[in-house]
């Protein structure tokens, strides 16, 4: 049995580059989605920026009784977009070395975004598939949020165990993943090297001040957001719509990084704008 109660959290790999896009894409080799193992355990994936522009990352997380797809990414087309298949092959070559007679698969998301729930439909007559629906009454139910947004609640892998902590603001249902094993904290659009696009001042800025309570009470590894949209100079993106970022920054982030988004709500102030920082841009034009 694959055993998550040794000493935690355990950092994995980030020594990895990402799959920008091509100037071409009809001469584009990289697959349609980059998988990288973070650990064993713990895989990254990233939809190529030549199949949609927005090139979500999304995660799948092996626990001892279920796998955990956060996010479905932004096609819906399997032809184009195959990620039923990856996770499928994902699974088996797991559970090739980590064999039980019964393994099932939960695809849940940061938030319902069209970016970040496309592919759902891949999923649906899936054997032993539990798909939690976008919607925030579907998300409170599942994962018991009966207080949103004031109260976590906790995912249970099978010994791997997933804290939940609500995070509107950016988008109403929104939620943040803590992941013990690893340490990681996965924001979603909440937080990430790019355009950070705020909807609902007061939300967001309690988000960020639950998230810095959290992160004050647990050892964080990295903050993993879905997207890079920042460029190699400090307070630039570029533009919606791009489809080769040749200069790209890494995806983790800090919690100092995620200290200075909270500095940076104050010093807006909700005034509506685009507001460039060094590492991402809040935008509360929306």
């Amino acid at each position: 049995m694959t055993d998550f109660s040794g000493p935690l959290p355990v950092p994995g790999n980030l020594d990895v580059e990402w799959h920008a896009g091509w100037p071409s894409a009809k001469h584009d080799p990289a697959p349609e989605i980059q998988v990288h193992a973070y650990d064993e355990h713990t895989l990254i994936l990233r939809q190529n920026k030549s199949v949609h522009f927005e090139a979500p990352f999304l995660f799948l997380l092996f626990g001892g009784e279920r796998a955990l797809l956060l996010d479905t990414g932004a096609t819906a087309d399997e032809r184009y977009f195959p990620l039923r298949r990856t996770v499928d092959a994902a699974i088996a070559e797991w559970l090739e070395n980590h064999p039980r007679p019964r393994y099932e698969l939960l695809v849940a998301h940061t938030h319902g975004h069209g970016d970040h729930i496309a592919a759902d439909g891949q999923f649906a007559g899936r054997p032993a598939t539990t798909v939690v629906g976008p919607g925030l009454a579907e998300v409170t139910a599942f994962f018991g949020l009966a207080g949103w947004p004031d109260t976590a609640g906790e995912l249970d892998l099978g010994g791997r165990v997933l804290d939940v902590i609500p995070g509107p603001g950016h988008e109403e249902a929104a939620v943040v993943l803590y992941d013990r094993s690893t340490g990681l904290l996965l924001t979603g659009d909440s937080f990430y090297p790019g355009m950070i696009y705020v909807r609902d001042t007061a939300a967001f800025t309690a988000t960020v001040d639950r998230l810095l309570a959290f992160c004050a009470t647990r050892p964080v590894t990295h903050i993993l957001g879905c997207h890079i949209e920042m460029s190699g100079t400090p307070g630039d993106a570029y533009p919606r719509g791009t489809t080769y970022q040749p200069d790209e920054p890494p995806l983790q982030m800090t919690v100092g990084q995620l200290a200075a988004l909270r500095r940076a709500l104050t010093e807006t102030d909700g005034r509506p704008g685009v507001h460039p920082f060094d590492d991402f841009i809040v935008d509360s034009t929306v």
